[in-house]
C-alpha cells in the first residue's frame, strides 16, 4: 500500500480532498468573478433546456427558531422571521426565470429545525413557486436536531412531503449540557428514529462525529454500535476536524480539543469494522447505506451521480441552492451566495441576487471531474470511453500517477488495465483517496 495510506492524519484529509464537507464541490476555485448575471444567464439556459430542477434550501442553525426564547430570536441578524423575508425574496428572484414545467425531482432543507409555523410558511411559498411532484415521486430530504425535535415536528415534516430525514447527533459542549452518559444514551435517537418509521419516512440518516478529545476508540465504537441496532438506512461519518456547515461553531465560540492521530485514525477504522460488518456498503466520502438503499441501488444500476449536494439518483437536474452559503450547480456553473447572514441579506434588500463568487468549469477540469465522479460512483472507470470522450490516451494524460495506479494494483486496492480502472473490496475504504489522485494529477497532491 502506498504510504500516504499509514497515516492517519493522511487519511482524514484524503477522505475530505478538496471537497468541502458542506456542498461536495471544489470551493477553493471559487472566485468573486463570476457573479449573480452569470447565474441568471445559466436560469435561462435550464428554462430553455426544461431541466429537472433540485433545490437546497439553508437555515442559519445560529437562528435556531425551534428552541429559542422569543428574545434570542432577535438576535443581531433579524432572526428567523427576517430571514425568512429575505429567503422568499430570494426564491422569487430565482423563480421567476424557471418554468412551470421543470419538476423538483430533490429538495433538501437544511441547518436549523424550523418550527411548525416557518416550516409551512416556507413550504408553502415554495411550492406556490415552483413544480413539487406528487405520490411520493420525488426525494424530499431534511435535517434535524435530536434534542429539539419530536414527534410533532416529525408528523408535520411528513405531511409537507419530506421522506428523507437526517438526524444529527450533537456534540459535548459547554451549551448542550450533555454528559458522556447522556451522549451514549440511545432512547432520543431511538425515539425520533421510531417517529420516521411511523410516519413513513422513505429513508433514515444518523450524522455521526468523531475525533474529539473527549472520545476515545472505545467510546467511539460502544456510540456506533447503539446506533447499529436501531438499524438506520444510512449513516453519515464525518471528522470533528472539518465538520459540515451545520456542526461547525459560531463565529467566536472557543475551539475544541481533539484526540490524538492514533485514536482519530483508530475511530475511523472502527466505522468500516462495524458498519461493514453489519452489512452496510461504503458509498464514499462518510457515506455509508444499506444494500437496499436507493443510493446503493443506484450505484449498483450505475445511476449514481456526484453533485454539489452530495452523491444523488438525480445528478441530471439542475441544483439551486437558497440561503446564505448555498451553492447552485447549473452545468458547468458553480455560483455560491454570501456565507454570512448579514450580506446575504444586504444583497436582497437591494433587489439583488446574494451571489457572492463562483466557478466554471474548464476543459481540463471536466475531464478530471468526469473520472473522479465515475469512479467514486460506479467505482469502476470505463477507459476506453474517456479516451473516446475526449480524444485522449489515458495513461498519457494521467502520465504522472499512472506509476501510483500500478502501485495501487500492485497493493491489492485497485484493478488496473489499459481498458477499466476497478477498485476492489480492499480500496473500498479508501475511495475518496484514490480518486482524488487524479485532481492534481501528481503525487505532489498528497504532501
Amino acid at each position: 500500500m502506498l504510504d500516504f495510506f499509514h497515516d492517519p492524519g493522511e487519511i482524514a484529509r484524503c477522505d475530505q480532498g478538496v471537497l468541502d464537507p458542506n456542498c461536495h464541490a471544489d470551493t477553493q476555485k471559487f472566485h468573486a468573478g463570476i457573479g449573480s448575471l452569470d447565474l441568471l444567464r445559466a436560469l435561462r439556459v435550464s428554462r430553455q433546456k426544461r431541466r429537472p430542477l433540485a433545490l437546497n434550501v439553508q437555515l442559519p442553525s445560529r437562528l435556531k427558531p425551534a428552541f429559542c426564547s422569543p428574545r434570542e430570536i432577535a438576535c443581531e441578524h433579524g432572526g428567523i422571521e427576517q430571514y425568512l423575508q429575505r429567503l422568499e425574496k430570494e426564491i422569487d428572484l430565482v423563480g421567476c426565470h424557471l418554468g412551470a414545467e421543470q419538476r423538483v425531482e430533490q429538495f433538501h432543507l437544511g441547518g436549523a429545525t424550523p418550527t411548525i409555523v416557518h416550516l409551512q410558511r416556507l413550504m408553502g411559498h415554495l411550492r406556490g413557486r415552483f413544480n413539487f411532484l406528487e405520490h411520493e415521486c420525488g426525494d424530499y430530504s431534511v435535517e434535524v436536531d435530536l434534542h429539539h425535535t419530536d414527534w410533532s415536528t416529525m408528523g408535520a415534516l411528513r405531511d409537507q412531503g419530506f421522506n428523507h430525514v437526517s438526524i444529527g447527533v450533537p456534540d459535548i459542549d459547554s451549551d448542550s449540557d450533555m454528559s458522556v452518559a447522556c451522549y451514549q444514551n440511545p432512547a432520543p435517537i431511538h425515539s425520533l428514529i421510531d417517529a420516521a418509521r411511523t410516519f413513513g419516512f422513505r429513508s433514515i440518516n444518523v450524522d455521526l462525529g468523531f475525533g474529539h478529545a473527549w472520545q476515545t476508540p472505545d467510546s467511539f465504537a460502544q456510540k456506533l454500535a447503539t446506533i447499529i441496532e436501531l438499524e438506520p438506512d444510512r449513516l453519515m461519518v464525518f471528522d470533528y476536524a472539518r465538520p459540515p456547515r451545520r456542526y461547525r461553531p459560531m463565529p467566536g465560540a472557543r475551539g475544541r480539543a481533539l484526540c490524538s492521530q492514533e485514536d482519530k485514525g483508530a475511530m475511523r477504522q472502527i466505522c468500516f469494522d462495524q458498519l461493514i460488518g453489519a452489512g452496510y456498503h461504503y458509498i464514499g466520502l462518510g457515506q455509508f447505506v444499506r444494500p437496499d438503499d436507493d443510493l446503493a441501488i443506484a450505484q449498483e444500476r450505475g445511476r449514481l451521480r456526484r453533485t454539489c449536494d452530495g452523491f444523488s439518483r438525480h445528478g441530471y437536474c439542475d441544483h439551486l441552492g437558497f440561503g446564505s452559503g448555498a451553492i447552485s450547480q447549473l452545468d458547468d456553473l458553480y455560483t455560491q451566495n454570501a456565507d454570512e447572514v448579514e450580506p446575504y441579506q444586504q444583497h436582497l434588500d437591494s433587489g439583488q441576487l446574494p451571489t457572492a463568487r463562483g466557478w466554471r468549469v474548464e476543459a481540463g477540469d471536466q475531464i478530471r471531474h468526469r473520472v473522479m465522479e465515475r469512479l467514486a460512483c460506479d467505482l469502476e472507470l470505463d477507459i476506453r470511453a474517456i479516451e473516446r470522450r475526449y480524444g485522449l490516451v489515458f495513461s498519457r494524460y494521467f502520465s504522472s500517477i499512472w506509476p501510483l495506479l500500478e502501485q495501487l494494483g500492485h497493493d491489492g486496492l485497485i484493478e488496473l488495465s489499459d481498458r477499466f480502472i476497478s477498485i476492489l473490496p480492499a480500496g473500498r475504504p479508501d475511495v475518496d483517496a484514490i480518486c482524488n489522485l487524479f485532481e492534481k494529477g501528481s503525487s505532489a497532491a498528497w504532501h
